[in-house]
């Protein structure tokens, strides 16, 4: 009973622990999947020569997915809870003992020792002295007259000595047996118990429990590579454009050399042109820094060591049209996405499940209450096996009234005069009538616990209302800022395109290229950071309403209610 009640306090402790838009247009500057050096060679292999690995964002969360840890420790939960499934249905299953003893007895007590049971028992040879008297004395027979008690002593220690029997000496205990073995197999089997059904139904909803734990871990994780994968996509990209930049820059200070070498421009304008170069380089390096941070950081989030080359596949703008959208395509309203959120979300129906496994230790603790009726069957085997098994026999074949015949014989180890069996079956009651109160206190306190969980589930769906309201905001703004920074980049290219053009013809100075230069990139990097937030804040949603946001994730979410 104190077991059952155990395992199941144990469970609800562990329980309670737990709980899009159009594509962008074809003018704005399309990013290939692998960087080049500034001559437009490729980069150098990785040390070891190895081979960089291509990454999709399906990849990434697969990789993810295999070598979380907190994933694989969620995973475990449910292994655990399962187990526990299995623990709880042993209260119900029946139990098979078995025992064994094994007794030297080197000195046993005389049981009879104070008492007048040797004088009931005494006589020995005097009650066989008087019989064989009586006998001679009624067969009429002169040569057979009544003999005295000490020859007839005397006569039966001949009888003995002839055939070769020594008897042991007086100091012995007669009830004393050298050695004793006992073995038993005892089968028990629950008939009616209250708290063990509560158990199994208890351990039974924590499964539930772990299982709900475990996809919020699965989307949380996935959430976290998606995430990270928009971030080294950005930073990877931010790092082209800012090669561009030098490449501009460069071409830039070329002409400006070339003008300056004619005498057209003065000599200051190349300095600029050569200051604008240096802080452009500059730029790209801790671009091309941050590319390789973020790149750390994608492999930390999947559980890929850090000396692993990686290299990313797609652009930010390819993520727009990659099926995750779907959710987000849709047109929701605030009250429609916090419904679905509050009707998805794993961690709240663990709560909610929480709830209910309370209210089953509730069911448990009044359980305590009511009795414990068990089948009991026992099977036992027990051997008294003293050192000297010889037997005296003192009926003679022939004449089975001659006291004076005797015969000694040698019993075998497992002979069935030292060994018995013994079989009973029977019920067992066990019923705890009054425990101090104990018990009372104990429901309580579950009750209380249940009351404590309500409020938990409470503050989780306040919790998630605001989640999803700030995902859907988020989203929003997104959106809008996509359009506004798509048209600054058409405006920026523009303005560049006819400012070179002006300057190509004299009209214009080089300064205002750099000008114009610095606002195309400017308005492009906007428009990538715009797109990378559309994105996060899309994922952000998706995960906010619970929904899988691959396939590859929807796989591993494999509880349903």
């Amino acid at each position: 009973m104190r077991g059952v009640s155990g395992l199941f306090a144990a469970l609800v402790l562990l329980a309670g622990a737990a709980v899009s838009l159009a594509p962008v247009g074809a003018h704005a500057q399309s990013v290939g999947p692998e960087p080049v050096r500034e001559d437009g060679s490729p980069p150098a292999r990785p040390p070891g020569n190895a081979e960089p690995l291509p990454l999709t964002i399906a990849d990434a969360v697969r990789t993810a997915l295999e070598n979380n840890l907190d994933l694989q420790e969620a995973q475990l939960d449910v292994t655990n809870a399962e187990a526990r499934v299995q623990e709880a249905w042993g209260n119900l299953w029946p139990s098979l003992n078995l025992t064994g003893t094994y007794t030297r007895n080197v000195v046993t007590a005389n049981p009879f020792a104070g008492s007048d049971a040797a004088t009931l028992l005494g006589g020995g040879g005097e009650t066989e002295w008087l019989a064989f008297n009586e006998r001679r004395r009624l067969d009429d027979d002169p040569a057979t007259a009544p003999i005295p008690y000490p020859s007839f002593l005397q006569r039966q220690q001949d009888s003995l000595a002839a055939a070769g029997i020594a008897l042991g000496g007086g100091g012995g205990n007669p009830f004393g047996v050298d050695n004793e073995f006992r073995g038993g197999l005892q089968l028990t089997q629950t008939l009616y118990s209250k708290t063990a059904f509560a158990s199994v139904k208890g351990s039974q909803q924590f499964q539930d429990v772990s299982r709900f734990a475990r996809d919020r871990q699965v989307q949380l994780t996935t959430n976290e590579v998606v995430t990270a994968f928009y971030q080294a996509l950005l930073a990877q990209e931010r790092a082209r454009v800012l090669r561009k930049r030098v490449s501009r820059a460069r071409e830039t200070l070329q002409e400006v050399s070339t003008r300056v070498e004619r005498g057209v421009v003065p000599k200051a304008q190349r300095l600029g042109a050569n200051v604008e170069l240096s802080n452009a380089r500059t730029q790209r390096i801790e671009a091309r820094n941050a590319a390789d941070l973020a790149r750390d950081q994608l492999k930390r989030t999947m559980g890929l060591s850090p000396e692993r080359p990686i290299r990313l596949r797609g652009s930010l703008e390819e993520q727009q049209d990659d099926g995750l959208q779907q959710v987000s395509l849709e047109t929701i309203s605030m009250p429609r996405a916090v419904s679905r959120a509050i009707e998805n979300r794993p961690d709240l129906q663990r709560a909610r499940l929480n709830v209910e496994l309370r209210e089953i230790q509730t069911e448990s603790s009044r359980a305590a209450f009511y009795p414990r009726v068990e089948a009991v069957a026992n099977f036992s085997y027990s051997g008294r096996v003293p050192d000297d098994r010889s037997r005296l026999l003192t009926t003679d074949p022939q004449d089975p009234t001659n006291p004076f015949y005797f015969r000694q014989e040698d019993r075998g180890f497992f002979n069935d005069d030292f060994w018995n069996p013994s079989f009973s079956v029977g019920l067992q009651l066990n019923w705890d009538l009054f425990s101090g109160f104990q018990r009372s206190a104990q429901v309580q306190q579950a009750e209380i616990e249940r009351q404590r969980a309500e409020l938990q589930v409470e503050r989780l769906r306040r919790a998630v209302t605001l989640e999803v309201r700030r995902a859907v905001r988020n989203l929003e703004n997104a959106r809008e800022r996509i359009d506004s920074q798509e048209a600054n980049v058409r405006r920026a290219e523009l303005n560049y395109d006819h400012v070179s053009q002006r300057v190509s013809e004299g009209v214009a100075r080089p300064v205002e290229l750099r000008e114009a230069s610095d606002q195309l990139d400017q308005s492009r990097l906007n428009y990538l950071q715009a797109v990378h937030d559309y994105l996060v804040a899309r994922t952000d949603l998706e995960t906010a309403l619970g929904q899988p946001l691959t396939p590859t994730s929807e796989s591993y979410l494999m509880t349903r209610r």
